[in-house]
């Protein structure tokens, strides 16, 4: 009987193991990623600590925490894949039907190159809260995606010698370039879509919109940070010149504690990634998170306090 519990484990693992994809087998066995992955991100936080405050704000619109208040490149990226895509349909037609200008191809790859460079900042500012498998995904994309720009680059100026062997290479360049950006842009999507980079994560969370008792009175002492829980959904509870005040205790960025984090006025900090939330209206202050945290109605009934929900979140 313990032999055949044995085969059946192990052929569930090695069911699991085939259903795993090979490039998400290399990722988790590509250790040796993590060290240079986490220098190159140390580099990119140092250069906005060293910006001072408008380091700071440039790191915020990067992200798209203000004023867009959603992630910024993911939206960035639609411009040169759709530019490049067009790029290379006018190169060919040009090419042996003359159907179209042979200006155009080169107009797009412009385009294309300004919105690489516009995507790949804010990128690369999304990467510094990165980790794991997660950042050796993100750095392989992000390096990818920078060799590419650099083969367009050439293309563009092979493109405009007064050679017709060189512009044909030029074209031969960002065409295969530009096949090689697909699957970069498919690992871009796992990390939003697989692995949930940089997506709102209190954007499943049900919490109550009935009171919900979360301790008395006596245990939120002014200044402290206090997780409870409503229902499912954990709740930092904080005291602040006698009011109580409550909002979700997950950072919408990371899945961070904010009830570890740090207190400075009404603004919480998370302790893993540096965003900055309002614990009076769980408005986002600070990057890298782009979405608010849920805040909660607080009411003091005799020594016991309760919380709800303004409205559903769904």
């Amino acid at each position: 009987m313990a032999l055949e519990r044995r085969g059946v484990v192990v052929e569930a693992r090695e069911n699991i193991e085939r259903n795993h994809s090979a490039l998400d087998r290399w990722m988790e066995g590509a250790t040796w990623l993590d060290r240079p992955a986490e220098t190159l991100q140390n580099w990119i936080l140092k250069l906005y600590e060293l910006g001072g405050a408008p380091g700071r704000s440039l790191k915020d619109l990067l992200h798209g925490t203000r004023p867009l208040g959603h992630p910024l490149h993911p939206a960035l990226t639609d411009v040169p894949v759709g530019a490049f895509t067009v790029m290379v349909l006018a190169d060919w037609l040009a090419l042996f039907t003359r159907a179209i200008p042979s200006e155009i191809g080169p107009f797009c790859l412009i385009i294309g190159i300004l919105g690489m460079l516009a995507a790949a900042a804010a990128g690369y500012t999304d990467y510094t809260g990165t980790f794991g498998k997660e950042r050796r995904y993100a750095v392989v994309h992000g390096l990818t995606m920078t060799a590419l720009l650099v083969a367009m680059i050439i293309s563009l100026v092979l493109r405009y010698r007064s050679s017709a062997g060189l512009f044909f290479i030029g074209i031969l360049i960002s065409t295969v370039a530009y096949l090689v950006l697909v699957w970069a842009a498919y690992l871009g999507g796992h990390l939003a879509f697989g692995l949930g980079t940089m997506v709102n994560r209190n954007a499943f969370a049900e919490g109550s919109t009935e009171w919900t008792s979360v301790g008395s009175a006596k245990d939120f002492s002014e200044g402290k940070l206090v997780r409870v829980t409503a229902g499912e959904m954990p709740v930092l509870v904080v005291r602040l010149a006698g009011r109580l005040n409550a909002v979700a205790a997950t950072c919408s960025h990371a899945g961070g504690p904010l009830d570890e984090g740090k207190l400075e006025g009404d603004v919480v900090t998370c302790p893993w990634h540096g965003s900055r939330f309002c614990v009076a209206d769980g408005l986002v202050k600070g990057g890298p998170a782009t979405f608010d945290v849920p805040a909660f109605l607080v009411r003091e009934e005799g020594d016991k306090v309760e919380v709800r929900l303004p409205a559903p979140l769904h």
